[in-house]
């Protein structure tokens, strides 16, 4: 969407109003209130001797969840959906002001109600061009009562392109046992250590045949075909280069060993034990290649 368009929509929200949302999951509770204050470190006996939530949890007890299932739009939802198709994918939280206006009880089930404020961009910014975005949440009781109020704002930026020529940031160890591993990857083969005296195949390169404990050491290329042994859906902490989802593979080759490696061109949700995958090869920058793993 052009800069006009985006600030059109902008005005549409705006006039939406206050939207209420769905009604918390759960009223205020006793083990909520003590999981918060002992997470906080919050001595103050008074919450739970009086059976008050700590205002600060306003919002806590209308977030959705993990396992979020259905629910009405809000009208931020829209707006940023048109950011982030506009190529502001950036976020960043900028201001959050709350107002409390009594404390919430212990049995009483609070409502949002979501008011987005306003649009201000593009501007330039040290994190690139982006938008601030300003929205306001209420929170009603079961009487309609508000309780508390929340200004939040963020910037909603475009990521500045990453330059051709900066190197990734997870760049592997290549010593004497591994060269050989990556001078093979940058051609485009598979190669796997041998033993020279014995023929034992191991993965990963070592100093030490762990069968005869030669020092003499070679290489076999593998085929380049696998299956995968295991894997695991890293979602988080956030990995510099690489943007979660991701798949980490281990997939058992063949030739008798087991490679580590990013399972790619493949949905999260398709990636299943077994698979038959091929061994597939990926420019990182001017420098390295890492091998990843497709489905066959």
């Amino acid at each position: 969407m052009t800069d006009e368009e985006l600030h059109e929509l902008a005005g549409k929200q705006v006039a939406l109003g206050e939207v209420r949302g769905a009604p918390a999951a759960d009223p205020v509770n006793v083990p909520m209130i003590r999981h918060w204050l002992t997470a906080m470190g919050d001595d103050n006996p008074r919450y739970l001797e009086q059976s008050l939530a700590p205002p600060a949890m306003a919002q806590v007890w209308t977030m959705p969840g993990l396992r979020r299932g259905p629910k009405e739009r809000s009208p931020v939802d829209d707006m940023m959906a048109a950011l982030d198709g506009s190529g502001y994918t950036g976020v960043v939280a900028t201001n959050c002001e709350q107002t409390y206006h009594r404390y919430v009880r212990v049995g009483e089930l609070l409502t949002p109600a979501t008011r987005f404020s306003g649009l201000a961009g593009p501007k330039r910014t040290a994190l690139g061009v982006g938008y601030f975005a300003t929205w306001n949440i209420t929170w009603y009781t079961e009487d309609d009562e508000p309780v508390a109020d929340m200004m939040f704002r963020v910037l909603k930026f475009r990521p500045p392109e990453r330059k051709a020529t900066e190197p990734y940031p997870l760049q592997p160890a290549v010593n004497q046992d591994t060269a050989f591993f990556w001078e093979g990857v940058n051609k485009g083969e598979l190669r796997v250590q041998s033993c020279a005296d014995c023929g034992e195949l191991r993965h990963p390169p070592g100093p030490l045949c762990p069968r005869c404990r030669s020092t003499e050491r070679a290489y076999r290329l593998a085929a380049g075909t696998g299956t995968l042994f295991s894997y695991v859906v890293h979602h988080y902490p956030p990995v510099p280069g690489r943007a979660a989802p991701f798949v980490v593979g281990v997939v058992e080759l063949p030739e008798g060993v087991r490679i580590v490696g990013n399972v790619v061109d493949c949905p999260v949700e398709e990636v299943r034990i077994g698979m038959p995958l091929r061994v597939t090869y990926r420019r990182m920058d001017d420098r390295l290649v890492l091998p990843m793993w497709a489905p066959a």
